[in-house]
Order: structure tokens, then sequence, then C-alpha cells
């Protein structure tokens, strides 16, 4: 395991720098005939990398994102992890014993190491936000047990209480996959994508993706989201206004707006296999990656009114996104997940770093990853850092490590 020498001064940015929420099952075999057509782009080109170094690995086991935070003036990783391999069971990676833990990991001076385990069963999903002083992490739990599965898997809010995190609040989930945290002036929210769609699984609990708003106490069904099999949100704000971008397997994606009152629908997104949101705004205008599974990863422009198509990124695989600035560039990674069909995947692909030069995205770097999941972005001292969360090796077992780069030109 490399490491390196770690100073004590660090900053944290995440999902509006990144993560990555993820699927239990992997879904490509389960869309009807019509959905499964994958755009024809090709996948990037290797090229050199010379924008991460790594510098430490942890031990993590299907791994489905990563959340850097910080309290008490540590820093911490939360990674929670869908499965563990089964002893004499075949590769499925839609398979294994989900019920597992979420692991938190605390920064010292020779790296990270483990702090504490969470009970949460198939781990899709981990949002640290804080109300007030109080500090939270709210995980998401596809399922649980080890085959058969049930994906009424309740799902956990966890709450900071004297240096470690204890059960808040439980939340009747189906399938789900991401919590995401945003205020709207003083408002607090938590919008959980969520679902599944096949013939022979049916729903005990809700089953739709959800808004949650605080009440002071807990939070509280704010608003239910038409969906069938919902895998990420991203909040952002343009001109004052607040837009919630929604991304769907099965459904279109849709963006939502704020009305005031409730979310309404504002703009819809072709395509099936929708899977997460990036927004950025560089060179004086507004931009929003949309990654997809199955189709081609999309950058939209904002134009005024509405986002119309600027770039086809890259083909099928997409997962997750997370963006930096550095040296006064930007740059934006992507983290691939597999090709193919769960019953055949291919997990070792290329993931991207584009750097953001003449109004697009340009390919600045590729590096090898093993069914990607997640990426967070966080600085320790004046250095940045990089988390690429990997589920699953190129021989689809859940065990392959977590790791941790150091991003920059020297």
């Amino acid at each position: 395991m490399p490491t390196t020498q770690w100073s004590h001064d660090m900053t944290i940015s995440r999902r509006d720098v990144f993560r990555l929420s993820g699927a239990g099952l992997a879904a490509v075999s389960f869309l009807p005939p019509a959905a499964t057509h994958a755009a024809e782009s090709a996948p990037p080109e290797p090229a050199p990398n010379h924008l991460l170094h790594l510098v430490q690995e942890l031990d993590t086991s299907g791994a489905r994102a990563v959340m850097p935070f910080r309290l008490d003036g540590q820093l911490y990783l939360a990674i929670p992890q869908l499965a563990q391999d089964i002893d004499g069971q075949p590769a499925n990676m839609n398979g294994g014993d989900s019920d597992i833990s979420l692991i938190i990991y605390r920064h010292q001076q020779t790296g990270f190491v483990e702090y504490q385990r969470l009970p949460v069963s198939g781990g899709e999903d981990a949002e640290f936000f804080k109300i007030g002083d109080r500090a939270f992490l709210a995980t998401a739990s596809i399922r649980s047990g080890n085959g058969p599965y049930s994906f009424d898997a309740s799902s956990t809010i966890f709450e900071w209480r004297d240096g470690r995190f204890e059960r808040f609040q439980t939340v009747a989930t189906f399938a789900a996959k991401q919590w995401h945290h945003f205020k709207i002036g003083e408002r607090h929210f938590l919008a959980l994508a969520q679902g599944l769609s096949l013939d022979n699984v049916t729903a005990t609990n809700p089953p739709e993706s959800a808004i949650f708003e605080w009440d002071g106490s807990s939070f509280k069904t704010f608003q239910s989201i038409p969906s069938k099999w919902g895998y990420n949100w991203r909040h952002f704000s343009i001109s004052g206004d607040h837009f919630l971008a929604y991304a769907d397997h099965v459904l279109p994606s849709e963006i939502y707006r704020w009305n005031g009152s409730v979310f309404e629908p504002f703009q819809t997104l072709a395509g099936p296999g929708g899977r997460a949101f990036l927004f950025f705004e560089a060179d004086g205008a507004a931009f929003l990656a949309f990654a997809k599974i199955l189709g081609e990863t999309l950058v939209y422009r904002w134009n005024g009114a509405a986002f119309i198509e600027h770039q086809i990124l890259s083909g099928p695989g997409g997962r997750e996104f997370a963006d930096l600035e550095y040296k006064g560039e930007h740059y934006v990674i992507q983290v691939n997940f597999i090709t193919g069909t769960p019953a055949n995947p291919n997990t070792a692909l290329q993931s991207v770093i584009y750097r953001f030069q003449v109004g697009q995205l340009k390919v600045a770097a590729t590096f090898p990853t093993f069914g990607a999941t997640d990426a967070a972005v966080f600085s320790i001292g004046s250095g940045t850092f990089v988390a690429i969360a990997e589920s699953l090796t190129k021989d689809v077992r859940f065990r392959t490590p977590t790791r941790i780069y150091r991003f920059g030109t020297e």
C-alpha cells in the first residue's frame, strides 16, 4: 500500500465536487428490448495519465460511493459497500452477501485508517450534511440478505454524537440508490433516488423517488416524484432559480424547477440509463453533464431558457462525475462503471479526466478503473486529492480497493 506524507489543513469539495451513487443491479439486461440500444460512440482513447498519482489503497468490497467530510478538525471518508463475495459462489455482479458494513475512515499523518463501521446492508450511498451544529450521515441501502434478496431494505440516517455516528432515523425505502441534501433559503431537503422495475419484484415500502424536508426534529416526506428506477439527484441554481435534476434508469430523466412551493417538471432529457449529473460554470456559461450507462454521456449548455445539447463526451458506461479547479483551470472527472450486460460485464474500463478549453471538455488524461462507481475531491494542506470508489474486479469479484490519488502535474 503506497502512502505519502500528509499534512492536516484540509478543505472539502464534494458533489459540488462529487459523488457517485450506483445500482445494486446493473440493469442493462432488465430493460425492454427497445431501451437496450446503446449509442455507437467509441470509448475514449487512452491518454497519458500525468495528473493522478496513487498514494493509498483502502480495503473495500463493492464500494459504491465515497463521501469526504470534516468534523472537529478531522477529515473522514464514508464508504458504503454493496456486497462481499461468498466462498464457493460463481462470480455475479448482482450476487454476494449484502449484509455488510459501511466503513468510516479517518485521516492521520500516515494516511486513512478505519475508524467506525455502520450497519448499512447493500450500501449504495452516503451523504454528509449539517443542520446548524448537528451533523448527519444519510445512507442508502439497495437490498439486504445473501440471496434471495429483499429490496425493501430500509435506509438509515445517522447523527454524530460524542465522536461517533449513532442511528437517528430509519426511512422505509425500496432499492435506494442515493440521498442528496440541499437548501433553499433556510429550508433543508433530502432527495431520495430509489426504485426497481422487475416483474419478479414487488415493493412493500413506498417505491417512488421522493423529496423529504426537515421539520425541526426529523425528515418528513415533502413530494413524491414519478419514477421507476431512480439513481441520482443534483441541485443547482441559475439566476436565482432553483433546479433539481433527477436521473432514472427506465424513464426519461427530468429537470425540475422550484416554483416557490413544490418542484415542477421543467425539461425532459431523452434516453434510458440515466446515472448522474454534474452542474458547473465556466467562461460565463452554465453547463450540465449527464452520464448514461446505456448511451452517450452528454454535456448540455444553458441558453437562458433551457438546456441544449452542447457536447458528446463518451459512449456507454458513464457512472459519475467530480470536478475541481487546479492552477486556474477547470477539470471534470468522469468515472465509468461497466459495458456489456450484468451477465457478461466488462468492468475494466478507462475513466477520463477532462480539461475545459475553448468552451469544450477536452480529454486531459485517462486512468484504469474496475467497476468505478464514484469520485470525490478533497484537499489536505496545499494538496488536492481524488478518491475513486471501485466495485468489481476484472473477474467480477467485489473485493477491490478504493484508491486515493494526489492530483497534479508535479
